[in-house]
């Protein structure tokens, strides 16, 4: 068996076993060793671009409600929550909403997308485990050759937990604010080649919000119920390794939905009430299975089949009318790589991916017609959707202490659209007549790494992001009546090209990552604070500080610290809105994009007060930000801290609490501008969660 895919199997097995060790025993290193950029094992200071990797046992830590909880602490990114499991995305890019918030980021589990490319979903996240996961990382920007559509500002990678060595059978339970109970279920074991991992967890959240607030109207809360299950069995033969997973998610959920009103989220009353009958039904299964063949000392090939399938209805109250979507897709899709290792230390990765994926999305009012959302059907359509995208993934030893790697992805998209009620326009919806539509991507990437030390190196690296449009902005246009097809906007494959210069140093004592990034995008596709389709450009440039510090044996410090400007390249005044009261959208060149505040910063003091004991205090910091394209409207900030803590009594027993909003600041996770009048998800006030976990 090849040692580097040795390597990776051990170290998977032994971060499994690590989990259940004392963390004050530990050093909380960076993690030298990471799987996205090759989709195998690869050292982290051989390679040219940023991975960041959140580790097993801070996921066991911080013991996420939410995955926003958990992947904030990365540099460069920030994922608002919304009510409940809802949430929208930033990495390297603002927060992004519709179609540009779910195509411009790739998420996978064990490197297989999510969901089918043309089929993302802005609420991506809450389709996977990631509370039992054995690792996250998070590439910022666009991604290697590997990776294709939706990898443009970057894509978060969540590993399944790896089989254990001896038998482990573990129960979580935890409760907090509003009702809010979780339960956490693992077994494991490994006899012989096989190994395995079944994993179960379910939360039941009575609702921080209400959802009525007028008189005379009894209130309901606006919780959720979830259940989300992963199993995983792993054969490692002399020649053959199969890893096979099985995940499936449920989430029923009453959705409160924004509050209106400018800076109501200060108000205890206004804050956590506002009338809506909201909902989110969605549920997710995928089945894959990894086969590894070691063809000779040098050479392993890789083939992967996996089938999913998706289906959610929802109310979309964020829209006037209110209406009622319902979506869903199968996908069927295979991966293969062939991974050579050559003279000098060089080595090759050919790949080609290939998905075949039906859908379908219908959308239908109920409510009276509003600002021209006319009651009715207003979109029923289907879409099948072929991507095959052949690649080359090459890494060049050019010196004893110099690496070059180079890239190239050619992805091949096409639609097939059926529509299954009248062509033309609906009040404010453009039903495209049927049609197909296909999209030719090339996406390059050339890197190079210095290593300074035995610790430290340095990279630049250039890649192009693309992405095919999503089914959504393609038909599923909105403008006002009285504009044909072409003034409501025709979505184009978006392109963004970035190139980052960073140093990173690893190993004892301080380490550190610093980064800076300049990303220009073509073709960006996005709906305006008055609903309308836009085509435009923008540009991003930003530079980003990963630090962990031991400050003795029992403290530590860890910071991540974002500073960024991202910006439109374009001028555009839209056409006046229905809402005689608002006026119409003014972009100028150089105006920040809304929900891109210029500084962020998540910063942890560590204590390991006792053996097997950690407690952890965290800051978390968003700047001001602008919610309008025309930088007149702003939210300012927040602050927030949270406290974490955890006492192992025994081998069996460990005791685990955290205070969420130790301060009780009054903020909103996300602020935005939609027709004429302020929206917030409130973030919720002071909260005590207390848990245990035991094992047997």
């Amino acid at each position: 068996m090849k040692k580097r895919q040795k390597l990776s199997i051990l170290v998977a097995l032994a971060s499994a076993q690590m989990a259940g060790l004392a963390i004050a025993e530990t050093d909380y290193l960076l993690d030298e060793l990471v799987v996205t950029g090759t989709r195998s094992g690869a050292l982290l200071l051989e390679q040219a671009g940023n991975t960041a990797r959140i580790s097993e046992q801070d996921i066991d830590l911080v013991r996420a409600d939410h995955p926003n909880e958990i992947v904030n602490r990365v540099p460069g990114v920030m994922v608002q929550r919304g009510n409940g499991q809802e949430h929208l995305t930033s990495i390297r890019s603002p927060v992004l909403t519709g179609g540009a918030g779910a195509g411009s980021f790739l998420y996978l589990e064990d490197g297989i997308p999510l969901r089918a490319a043309g089929f993302a979903n802005v609420n991506g996240l809450f389709e996977v485990n990631h509370e039992q996961a054995g690792g996250i990382e998070v590439v910022r920007g666009p991604g290697s050759a590997l990776y294709g559509s939706n990898a443009v500002h970057g894509m978060i990678n969540f590993l399944t937990r790896a089989p254990s060595l001896d038998l482990e059978r573990q129960i979580d339970l935890s409760a907090g604010p509003h009702d809010l109970y979780k339960g956490k279920f693992t077994v494991s074991d490994t006899v012989g080649a096989h190994g395995y991992r079944f994993s179960i967890n379910g939360t039941t959240d009575g609702g921080y919000t209400n959802r009525s607030n007028n008189p005379g109207v009894i209130s309901r809360k606006a919780g959720y119920d979830q259940q989300k299950m992963t199993f995983r069995h792993d054969y490692t033969g002399e020649i053959d390794s199969f890893t096979t997973v099985f995940s499936a998610t449920n989430l029923n959920q009453e959705t409160q939905g924004y509050v209106p009103g400018k800076r109501s989220y200060r108000s205890s009353r206004d804050s956590r009430t506002r009338f809506s009958n909201s909902y989110r039904d969605a549920k997710a299964t995928r089945l894959s299975v990894r086969w590894d063949r070691e063809v000779s000392d040098r050479a392993t090939f890789s083939l992967t089949p996996y089938m999913r399938h998706t289906e959610m209805e929802f109310l979309m109250d964020f829209l006037p009318g209110q209406p009622v979507e319902k979506n869903r897709h199968t996908s069927a899709g295979l991966l293969a790589a062939y991974d050579i290792d050559l003279d000098g230390g060089h080595r090759v990765i050919f790949g080609t991916d290939f998905e075949y994926t039906r859908g379908r999305l219908s959308e239908e009012q109920f409510n009276p017609a509003q600002a021209g959302f006319l009651p009715g059907l207003h979109y029923d359509y289907k879409v099948d959707a072929t991507v095959v995208a052949p690649y080359v993934h090459a890494e060049w030893q050019l010196a004893e202490r110099t690496r070059m790697i180079t890239g190239l992805r050619y992805e091949f998209t096409r639609y097939d659209y059926d529509n299954r009620t009248d062509e033309g326009r609906f009040g404010n919806n453009f039903r495209p007549d049927d049609g197909k539509d296909r999209f030719h991507n090339v996406s390059p990437k050339l890197g190079l790494v210095q290593m300074l030390t035995d610790e430290m190196s340095v990279f630049v690296n250039y890649a192009r992001g693309n992405r095919a449009p999503q089914t959504t902005d393609l038909y599923r246009l909105r403008s006002q009546p009285g504009l044909d097809e072409a003034r409501a906007g025709r979505a184009n494959s978006e392109k963004m090209d970035s190139i980052e210069l960073g140093v990173r140093r690893l190993g004892q004592g301080l380490q550190y990552e610093v980064t800076t990034y300049y990303m220009k995008k073509r073709d960006y596709f996005f709906r305006d604070s008055n609903n309308d389709n836009v085509n435009g450009k923008t540009e991003h440039y930003g530079v980003e500080l990963a630090l962990f510090y031991p400050l003795s044996e029992q403290w530590d410090v860890a910071a991540n610290v974002t500073f960024a400007r991202h910006l439109f390249d374009f001028d555009y005044l839209g056409a006046n809105p229905v809402n005689p009261l608002v006026g119409p959208t003014n972009i100028s060149d150089g105006n920040y994009l809304p929900s891109s505040p210029r500084r962020m910063s998540n910063i942890r003091l560590g204590w390991n007060f006792l053996q097997n004991s950690r407690a952890e205090l965290e800051w978390v910091h968003v700047d001001r930000y602008y919610v309008t394209e025309s930088n007149n409207q702003s939210y300012s900030g927040h602050d927030v801290f949270n406290l974490r803590a955890f006492h192992s009594v025994n081998q069996n027993l460990t005791l685990h609490a955290r205070v969420h909003n130790l301060f009780d600041t009054s903020y909103a996770e996300r602020a935005d501008f939609n027709n004429g009048d302020f929206r917030y998800f409130v973030g919720e006030r002071r909260g005590l969660h207390v848990g245990l976990t035991y094992s047997f």
